[in-house]
């Protein structure tokens, strides 16, 4: 399955079954996430390296920081803007770089 092909909805529902804390969008078309950390620089952190993962996928992910909280949205503008494994794979790597 090529990264730009969009899941199917039981796809994306076995996805999220691995993934502790994320949601499928009110819309349907991303993967979303909120992660808190215990201040303004572990938050930081982690969204610096998210960016190198990101990077290394191809795949930059919609996402804002308000102190210990990064917001996350996560689809794929080359598959239209719907769901995709490169959002999954990201999805993965960010759970990873969290903590879990």
């Amino acid at each position: 399955m090529s990264h730009a092909t969009p899941l199917t909805p039981s796809e994306i529902q076995t996805a999220l079954a691995t993934l502790p804390g994320w949601a499928l969008a009110e819309d349907g078309r991303a993967l979303c996430r909120e992660f808190r950390f215990a201040d303004f620089a572990a938050a930081w952190g982690f969204m610096s390296a998210c960016a190198v993962a990101a990077e290394a996928l191809n795949h930059h992910p919609d996402w804002s920081n308000v102190w210990n909280r990064v917001s996350v949205r996560l689809n794929t503008h080359d598959a239209g803007g719907q769901v995709t494994a490169r959002d999954v794979a990201l999805a993965q790597r960010m759970q990873g770089l969290a903590g879990g």
